[in-house]
């Protein structure tokens, strides 16, 4: 019965651990076809490999295929749509000294970067 009540919680922990709102929820966060067109003019590719964007190969920062089904961002903050789109625009101030720029992107310029993302799978 002890391990039964251990396998349970542990199941309840890894779900926590899934990217909040997988789906339905990432709806309404913005225009993933202009955050694709914001991603290739704003150059986030001469960073990052990102899949869908011509010319995307970078590779400084990490590549982001499968982006909406990680669970952290920039290796510490939950990856949720606040705090992707504040890690798009002000990444220095959550991470000083990451390779990462301020963006200088509007909320939604974000909001729309992080649509297209979110389409990532």
């Amino acid at each position: 019965m002890k391990s039964a009540g251990l396998a349970l919680a542990a199941l309840l922990s890894l779900a926590a651990c899934a990217p909040a709102g997988v789906g339905p929820k990432w709806a309404g966060l913005g225009d993933a076809d202009k955050g694709k067109a914001i991603i290739a003019s704003a150059g986030c590719g001469a960073c990052h490999a990102i899949p869908g964007v011509v010319g995307a190969d970078g590779r400084v920062g990490p590549p982001l295929a499968g982006f909406a089904n990680r669970t952290i961002i920039a290796g510490l903050l939950p990856n949720t749509p606040g705090n992707l789109v504040h890690w798009l625009r002000k990444p220095q101030s959550i991470k000083p000294g990451d390779a990462m720029p301020d963006t200088g992107l509007s909320e939604q310029q974000a909001n729309d970067v992080a649509a297209y993302l979110y389409r990532l799978r």
